[in-house]
């Protein structure tokens, strides 16, 4: 996080309205983009929005002033949006087809593995603990450093490398041979 926004976060956490609402005006967007994504209903993704911003507005003394904004107002979304990170979202065609056309076609039979190796996976991390879950999620699919993870999770750092090792180990046992697995 910038140097200005630590400042700005650490204004806020001392009651400075004002700096909450610079924060806010620096993340509405952001986090109506996330919700309405997710919900796709214009009046239930402002709410959600709203919501997400009163919920941090109460609990602004859980973020490090060098902690980040976005990785914790999303998770804020996300928990009241009810999404569990692995949850497929509905892609128009029209969509895919855009973003296929300025690339060359895949070999189907790699798509066809692809998509068998990532279905065996998510299987995978939905059988683990609901916090090695999130670390899971956090860590390798929206690539959040250990202290980004810790500010979400209100874990230390050494507390989430138990818990990576547990997940990481579990995942092995849960697996085919085939599935590479992060080191």
């Amino acid at each position: 996080m910038s140097n200005e926004m630590s400042a700005l976060v650490a204004r806020a956490q001392s009651g400075d309205a004002e700096a909450f609402g610079l924060i806010y005006d620096r993340y509405v967007d952001e986090v109506f983009r996330f919700v309405s994504d997710r919900v796709r209903d214009r009046q239930a993704a402002e709410d959600l929005t709203s919501e997400t911003f009163v919920r941090a507005l109460r609990n602004l003394g859980a973020l490090r002033p060098d902690g980040d904004v976005t990785a914790w107002l999303t998770t804020i979304a996300r928990n009241l949006t009810g999404e569990s990170p692995w949850q497929s979202v509905e892609v128009p065609v029209a969509e895919i087809r855009d973003r296929a056309e300025g690339s060359p076609m895949a070999d189907p039979a790699k798509t066809a593995m692809d998509r068998l190796v990532n279905a065996e996976l998510i299987a995978g991390v939905n059988q683990l603990s609901a916090p090695q879950r999130q670390y899971i999620v956090l860590r390798y699919l929206r690539e959040l450093s250990i202290d980004e993870i810790a500010l979400v999770m209100g874990k230390t750092p050494e507390a989430l490398k138990t818990i990576q090792y547990k997940a990481l180990r579990a995942l092995r046992g849960l697996l085919s041979v085939g599935v590479v697995m992060p080191a």
